[in-house]
């Protein structure tokens, strides 16, 4: 017999016991053993003395390294829950700054969540609770945090490394991005890849321009300008129905093969199967070109 799914009540939340200020991510890209360097700050979210431990969810991570206030922790001071969430016993009461190695295989990752491989394609997708499967972290909706990231990758491999925000330094082995706006960590993307663009301006309401970007692996770039088309027609439209300007300087949109979703809205680095961004008239139907609109 089927058991019934567990309802949760509005009445039945409980807020977090810890916030995430903000988060330094830095990747070192390989298809079997990606490093993930964590840096949180966190800031208690409770009023009693009593200190409570730091629950930080995690799903198939290897543990690398933890430390808090730049001192190593010992292994009798955290625990791996069954679940693989990751539980620090006795925190300090005031400074929190976690920093955190683990290691993911996105080459195995079948379940098409976290951190996986399309094809030669480094892909995310982290809704509804796939960050975990990327580092340790308070992976629920209600935790917002500025996030700043670091892209390491062969750029002969790799030459486009994308992630949310605007990108801030680029090297010759490494990109850095960074969003200025809080926000959960189901909204994290992160793309690399030797991928093809189409590239087109966006004029807002009040004058500024912001550069639309669309990816897509390469020979496929000539399917691509129905959904710029459509794209430009939606910045447009929210500004007309709801007046809402949008606030970075870029906006990404990748179209990737293996997706478990129609599209994914990422902060300014939307993820879409390509089913729903590619077209042309000699093999798209009419209903094609109205899905991808």
């Amino acid at each position: 017999m089927l058991q019934k799914p567990k309802i949760k009540y509005r009445k039945d939340y409980q807020k977090p016991d810890y916030l995430v200020d903000s988060v330094e991510l830095t990747f070192f890209l390989d298809k079997q053993k990606t490093k993930v360097v964590s840096r949180l700050k966190l800031q208690k979210n409770y009023q009693e003395k009593k200190i409570r431990p730091i629950l930080l969810n995690g799903e198939d991570l290897k543990l690398l390294s933890l430390k808090l206030n730049d001192r190593t922790l010992s292994a009798e001071e955290y625990q791996i829950l069954d679940d693989g969430s990751l539980l620090i016993l006795n925190p300090p009461s005031e400074k929190l700054e976690l920093q955190i190695e683990n290691e993911i295989n996105p080459e195995s990752n079948t379940k098409l969540s976290g951190l996986y491989i399309s094809g030669d394609i480094f892909c995310t997708q982290c809704e509804a609770e796939g960050f975990r499967r990327i580092t340790y972290f308070p992976d629920r909706p209600d935790i917002m945090a500025k996030f700043r990231v670091t892209i390491y990758a062969d750029r002969t491999k790799y030459p486009v490394m994308l992630s949310n925000g605007n990108m801030v330094k680029e090297g010759e082995n490494f990109v850095v991005w960074e969003d200025p706006f809080p926000k959960s960590s189901y909204l994290f993307a992160l793309v690399a890849g030797d991928l093809a663009m189409l590239e087109d301006t966006f004029i807002t309401i009040s004058g500024k321009s912001v550069s639309l970007r669309i990816y897509a692996q390469k020979g496929k770039e000539n399917r691509l300008e129905h959904a710029m088309k459509s794209l430009k027609k939606a910045f447009a439209w929210d500004e007309k129905a709801f007046g809402r300007e949008y606030d970075l300087n870029l906006f990404n949109l990748v179209a990737v093969s293996d997706f478990n979703m129609g599209a994914m809205e990422n902060k300014s680095l939307n993820i879409f199967n390509d089913k729903l961004v590619l077209a042309n008239p000699e093999t798209a139907t009419d209903t094609d070109y109205m899905r991808i609109e």
